[in-house]
């Protein structure tokens, strides 16, 4: 290996205005000009004692020479200590960065030192390592001085030699241990661990490299954890956990309910902390293949940037046991951390407690102003976004996707916004579990479709009112104090099968803006005990992560009045009903309870409902209008079609008036002429017989002699 004889005066190549620009990048280049001239004089002290430096193989055999120069003499020790001129140099060098400095520009390279606690060694060898990614010259440099083509990184032994210093001083050999602040902050690799130590060679990784050069992309390694958690303007809820986290405050843990403005409260408290923001989203790295390496660069990240870390939703790292001990990880990380989630705190978590805060809610009147700033149109007038968006429970980072998907839902109609595009994006914004357990309605009716008794029309508005104005009643006016009740409205509707129970659910859903989903509580219930508690606890805690309108159809499979204590089935039935109660008390939902047996609910438990509501079997006038509403406008009628009739002498259900009228089309669909009285009656006979009745001559009068035998 031929020696380099003429080394350019500059290691890096580079503009010199560049340098001149960035006072950090002219700092980095002057440290690196420092390593250069030590490298300078080994590779001379070393061409001093080299018998045949022109040797073309070398590096890649020991002749026979060498050997026996080795076992007389040893191996010279490549050691460079610093002359007068690296030190003049190297004040020159830190005067001018002490300028720059207090002129307020950031030099890295010192930055670095302060934040991860590097001595001046620590910055040397550092450095030393560093200057093959500055200039490729280097590789040839350090592939001289070790002797071995092969091997173009500096090895500890020559790191220590060009800082100085003995290969047997402990103290300096101590710096490279994998605690020390080199290794333990990841800005320093060091390979071949199965070399002996001074063998081992000396890497810096590549995003060390970058930052000290002006890049702050993030990791590779990490991209995919990072979430851009938004900064809501003028929380000031937050300026108290941002004093805490100046004066040093280590961790923290922000507990929210569903629409909290956790994420944004933490980003906003950093900020004013004076530190940047890394979002981490914790369900991505509970599926991370090794989460504690991750963890380790998420650190490393925000030490470079100087930022803390806000970690949501912690619930996704307590579903399984293994994967707590990533909670542990995360809070020991040395930079600021603030976790978010919905479950109370477990000191066995954390080696370290927590500063615990509770999160509020983004209110109705700061959702239409974090809308509006995410839209990137001007809103139409005639649009009140805190009414369209007063039912949904939204955080700031899905109120502003529900903005984006709003403004491409807008561009199918040619730009317009409409309140439908405003609602589909913040339904976009729902998790998806509960669609396992329930069975999604999106809302196809209105209240022109109900056909009910004023006084229910009524209750049901107001069932409405309360679900729109929740947040305002019972949060900002806090008309629900104490007893750990949350902000949800639940109603019983009680009313004979076909009374438009769920159909009210559907229109309740459809003027809200949300999506109906109904679970059959008789399909909850299981023999075994607490295994019906463990379903119904899965439905609520899904139902949390959605925006939507829970029906309980046959709620008194489950709700049904708590009886004397004769055996453990008596005893573990009222369990079920005692929880059920109590988890209804603390849900923050709209949930509605449909039951065609009223008299048959616990006292306990309608005495916790916001509404009850009775679905009375319609009347003679409601039945006409529940005919013509069935049979719709486009069926073909004939003229024929008693319909008075029909209101007056059959005493149906909506539900069955409806199955009658489907009844009647595919008679008339399969005849291939119009609907006639003749199918209605024969559909109303079909009816009559799901539901057991007789067929009376009183009933249906001058048409009995249209039933079929």
């Amino acid at each position: 290996m031929t020696p380099p004889t003429d080394p350019r005066t500059t290691p890096v190549e580079t503009d010199p205005a560049d340098g001149a620009a960035d006072p950090g990048l002219r700092h980095l280049l002057d440290r690196a000009i420092l390593v250069e001239q030590r490298v300078r004089r080994a590779v001379h002290a070393r061409q001093l004692t080299d018998p045949d430096p022109d040797d073309a193989f070398r590096g890649l055999y020991l002749s026979d020479e060498t050997i026996h120069r080795l076992l007389e003499h040893g191996r010279p020790r490549t050691v460079t200590a610093p002359d007068d001129t690296d030190t003049d140099f190297l004040a020159e060098a830190e005067s001018r960065a002490d300028a720059a400095e207090a002129a307020g520009h950031a030099i890295r390279l010192r930055t670095l030192a302060r934040d991860f606690g590097l001595s001046v060694l620590d910055t040397e060898i550092l450095l030393i390592a560093l200057v093959p990614d500055l200039d490729d010259r280097f590789e040839q440099f350090y592939g001289y001085l070790n002797d071995d083509v092969t091997r173009r990184r500096p090895t500890i032994g020559l790191a220590l030699g060009l800082c100085g210093l003995s290969a047997a001083d402990a103290g300096a050999r101590s710096r490279l241990s994998p605690h020390a602040p080199l290794r333990a902050g990841g800005l320093l690799l060091v390979e071949d661990q199965d070399r002996p130590f001074l063998a081992r060679t000396l890497r810096v990784p590549d995003r060390i490299t970058a930052h000290l050069l002006g890049d702050d992309t993030p990791d590779p390694r990490i991209v995919d954890l990072l979430v851009p958690w938004q900064v809501v303007p003028g929380t000031d809820d937050a300026s108290g956990l941002a004093r805490a986290l100046a004066t040093g405050v280590p961790l923290a843990y922000l507990r929210e309910e569903q629409g909290g403005a956790g994420t944004a409260l933490a980003a906003s408290a950093l900020t004013r902390a004076g530190r940047g923001v890394l979002g981490v989203d914790l369900d991505r790295l509970a599926r991370d293949p090794n989460p504690t390496e991750a963890v380790r660069v998420l650190s490393r990240e925000a030490r470079l940037t100087t930022a803390g870390l806000v970690c949501a939703p912690l619930d996704a790292l307590t579903r399984e046991p293994d994967k707590t001990e990533i909670i542990r990880l995360v809070t020991d990380v040395p930079v600021p951390a603030v976790l978010i989630g919905r479950l109370p705190w477990d000191a066995t978590w954390s080696s370290r407690p927590p500063l615990l805060l509770h999160a509020p809610r983004v209110e109705p009147t700061a959702r239409a102003a974090l809308w509006t700033h995410a839209y990137p149109a001007p809103i139409p007038p005639d649009l009140n976004l805190t009414h369209l968006l007063s039912p949904f429970l939204l955080t700031p980072d899905q109120i502003a996707r529900a903005a984006q998907g709003a403004s491409q839902a807008a561009t199918l109609n040619g730009g317009t916004l409409h309140p439908d595009h405003i609602r589909a994006g913040a339904r976009a914004q729902n998790a998806a579990g509960l669609d396992r357990l329930a069975r999604r309605i999106e809302p196809a009716v209105s209240w022109p479709d109900l056909v009910l008794p004023p006084d229910t029309l009524t209750q049901l508005r107001e069932l409405t009112a309360r679900a729109r104005h929740r947040d305002r009643v019972l949060g900002e006016w806090g008309m629900r104090p104490g007893g750990g009740r949350g902000r949800g409205v639940t109603a019983l509707f009680a009313g004979d099968s076909g009374t438009g129970k769920t159909m009210s659910a559907e229109v309740i859903a459809a003027d809200l803006g949300l999506d109906l989903y109904t679970v059959d509580l008789a399909t909850v219930i299981d023999k075994y005990v607490g295994e019906t508690e463990k379903n119904l606890e899965r439905i609520f805690s899904e139902a949390a992560g959605i925006n939507g309108v829970l029906l309980f159809d046959e709620a008194d499979a489950i709700f049904g009045k708590r009886s004397e204590v004769k055996d453990a089935h008596d005893r573990y039935a009222n369990v079920e009903s005692a929880y059920l109660l109590q988890r209804m008390e603390t849900f923050d939902g709209l949930a509605i309870l449909a039951t065609n047996l009223r008299a048959n609910l616990d006292d306990a438990f309608t005495r916790r409902l916001d509404l009850v509501i009775d679905f009375p079997v319609p009347d003679p006038a409601q039945r006409r209008a529940l005919w013509d509403r069935c049979l719709g406008p486009v069926l073909p009628r004939t003229t024929d079609l008693d319909l008075d009739f029909c209101a007056e002498s059959f005493e149906l259900a909506g539900g069955n008036i409806r199955s009658v009228a489907v009844t009647a089309a595919y008679l008339a669909a399969e005849s291939g002429t119009p609907v006639t009285m003749a199918d209605l009656i024969h559909a109303v006979q079909r009816e009559y017989q799901k539901l057991g009745r007789l067929t009376l001559a009183s009933e249906f009068g001058p048409y009995m002699s249209l039933l079929s035998a």
